[in-house]
């Protein structure tokens, strides 16, 4: 029996410098996707300066891990701006959106809600 993976893209049992993992490229968003299902949502992203994702709504609660650089964060139409060594939470359902003030990247962990199954 195989064992089932359930992150990828990504060395087991060894040390790695997470922000090397993903290079920045000019006029780019770059990404690299750990893990991907119902429940849970995990990438690496980095953006080029004034690059970004525009505003839209996720299915859970999205936090941003800030490994290097700058960027603004809009929930809702409130911005802040997030740095290096900084966390931000982004509520499930409401509007955000994020935008690199300077190079920036960062670690996006999505929690999803449980989806409920009729018997």
């Amino acid at each position: 029996m195989d064992k089932e993976i359930l992150i990828k893209n990504i060395a087991f049992s060894e040390p790695l410098n997470l922000a090397e993992m993903v290079d920045y490229e000019q006029g780019r968003v770059v990404s690299r996707t750990f893990a991907q299902n119902s429940f849970l949502s995990l990438t690496l992203f980095a953006f080029d300066q004034g690059e970004g994702v525009s505003t839209h709504t996720a299915p859970g609660d999205a936090m941003v891990q800030v490994l290097d650089g700058e960027a603004v964060v809009n929930i809702n139409g409130e911005k802040m701006t997030v740095c290096t060594g900084q966390i931000v939470v982004m509520p499930a359902d409401i509007p955000h959106s994020v935008t690199a003030s300077k190079r920036f990247k960062m670690l996006l962990t999505v929690v999803k809600k449980a989806v409920k199954v009729l018997s």
